[in-house]
Parts: C-alpha cells; structure tokens; sequence
C-alpha cells in the first residue's frame, strides 16, 4: 500500500470518528491533534527507557505503547498533509531522497 491509499484508508476512519464525537477538524484541530499525538510519543518514549514512572506496566506494554504511539503520530501526519493538500510522497522524494540521488547532502545538512 502507498501513502496515498494508506492515507485514504485513515482519513476514513479519521472522519468516521470524528461524526460520532462531534468534531470539526479544521485547520487547528489536525495540528493540535498532531501536537497531542506527538505528546504521547514522548510520554510513551520516557517510560519505555526508564525517564518516567511506568506507572506498573511490563516492558512489553511498554514496547507496545511506544509502537502504537509511533503508528499514532504517523497516521496523523498523513492526515494533516492529506488535509493541507501535500502530497507526502513528492515531497518526501524532493527533500530527502533527490539530494541523496545526486549525491547532495540531505536534510538538516544546510
């Protein structure tokens, strides 16, 4: 599956939930949601290597929520761009893989 059909696939589900709670994902709402997924990433990357309580969860659950919590923040990158009208993919291969190509420094290297 491409990002494209990967991103239709969660746009779906993405709306779907929003009809049942009531949301209105404008502009604001996909970036704060971003922002509130990257959050979780962070809490789950501290407890996984020990930089905050675990609050009694096993390794494994651990593991497990930083996995999902990567898988979340993904998801809401495509959304965002799919929303903004990016597409990831063209972007992805002008900024990180065309340097590389021609034998260019990559990104963050400027």
């Amino acid at each position: 599956m491409d990002l494209r059909e990967l991103s239709e696939e969660i746009e779906s589900i993405s709306r779907r939930y929003a009809d049942h709670l009531g949301i209105d994902r404008d502009d604001t709402w996909f970036l704060l949601k971003l922002q509130e997924e990257v959050g979780e990433l962070t809490q789950a990357f501290l407890m996984l290597t020990g930089r905050a309580r675990t609050k009694g969860r096993t390794g494994a659950e651990l593991d497990a929520d930083f996995r999902a919590e990567l898988a979340d923040v993904v998801c809401h990158v495509l959304l965002m761009a799919r929303h903004h009208g990016v597409d990831l993919e063209e972007e992805i291969a002008r900024k990180w893989l065309g340097p590389a190509l021609r034998g260019e420094a990559g990104p963050g290297t400027r």
